[in-house]
C-alpha cells in the first residue's frame, strides 16, 4: 500500500481528519482528536506509526522482525512503526482498523456518542 492509499483509507473510517500539527512533513490521523496513525511523508522507505496493543505489539515484532519495530517518537508500550510496503496489504489494513478501534473504545461517552452520529 502506498502513502495516497494509505490515507484516502484513513479517510474513509467514520469521525476521521487529517492535519499536520509537528510540521509539515508528519501527516497525523485522528479519530474524534484523538491520533491513531502518523505517517512521515518523506520516510523513505514508507513507514506510518500506528497505536497497538502491548501484548500483540510484542508478536508482531517477533514475527515481522525488522518491518514492524517499536514506535519511532512514541510510547514503545502502545505504538508501532511499520513499515509500510514491507508487510502484506492485508496486514496493514488489520493494524490500521486496530489502531482506529483502540482509540475509538477508549473515547468518552460524549465523544463516542458523536461519532455514531456521524
Amino acid at each position: 500500500m502506498d502513502i495516497e492509499n494509505f490515507r484516502e483509507y484513513c479517510l474513509s473510517k467514520k469521525g476521521v481528519t487529517e492535519s499536520f500539527p509537528f510540521d509539515e512533513h508528519t501527516l497525523v490521523f485522528k479519530v474524534m482528536g484523538k491520533m491513531f496513525a502518523l505517517c512521515g511523508l518523506e520516510r523513505v522507505p514508507a513507514q506510518v506509526n500506528l497505536k497497538c496493543d502491548p501484548e500483540r505489539s510484542v508478536s508482531l515484532r517477533a514475527e515481522y522482525d525488522g518491518t514492524i519495530i517499536p514506535g519511532y517518537h512514541m510510547s514503545k508500550l502502545h505504538w508501532n512503526t511499520v513499515y509500510m510496503q514491507e508487510i502484506p496489504p492485508k496486514l496493514l489494513v488489520e493494524l490500521i482498523d486496530h489502531s482506529y478501534n483502540l482509540v475509538v473504545a477508549n473515547l468518552t461517552k460524549k465523544l463516542k456518542e458523536e461519532l455514531n452520529t456521524l
